[in-house]
């Protein structure tokens, strides 16, 4: 019979993804960010505090969530969940800057390269809810 799932490492997998989601967001928007926002003309612009917010709460939640799993620590989780769904909610707003915004002097968006473009950004984002939802999941049903 087959082992079932390794909750574990499932968990450490999906963590070390977070880490990438966060990193690669800030150095994808960390050189665009002009006078507090990033944006081309028919594009939502994003704040240069939803950026720092994002990278502040994702470098804090990562440590915390390590520790948790680390130490085994229930209570920690639950804390730092708090700290996942916060990074989660403010990177799909950074995500809606992708959204054209319908104006007269709007630019069509560029066709999407995986350095560029929205895929990368919509693939990390979800991703990011979908694992975040995982992490809920694992924590509340006392899986750590």
């Amino acid at each position: 019979m087959g082992r079932g799932v390794e909750w574990s490492n499932v968990t450490w997998f999906l963590t070390a993804l977070g880490a990438v989601v966060v990193l690669l967001t800030r150095v994808r928007l960390g050189g665009t960010v002009v006078d507090g926002t990033g944006h081309g003309a028919g594009r939502h612009g994003y704040s240069a505090i939803l950026l720092r917010l994002h990278t502040v709460v994702g470098v804090i939640t990562l440590i915390g969530w390590v520790v948790a799993l680390v130490t085994g620590r229930r209570e920690i989780a639950l804390i730092m969940l708090a700290g996942w769904w916060l990074l989660t909610v403010v990177g799909l707003l950074l995500l809606a800057r992708w959204l054209p915004s319908g104006g007269k002097h709007s630019e069509d968006t560029k066709g999407d390269a995986w350095g560029s473009g929205a895929g990368l950004s919509v693939l990390g984002h979800v991703g990011m809810l979908v694992g975040v939802c995982y992490f809920t999941f694992v924590t509340v049903t006392d899986r750590l």
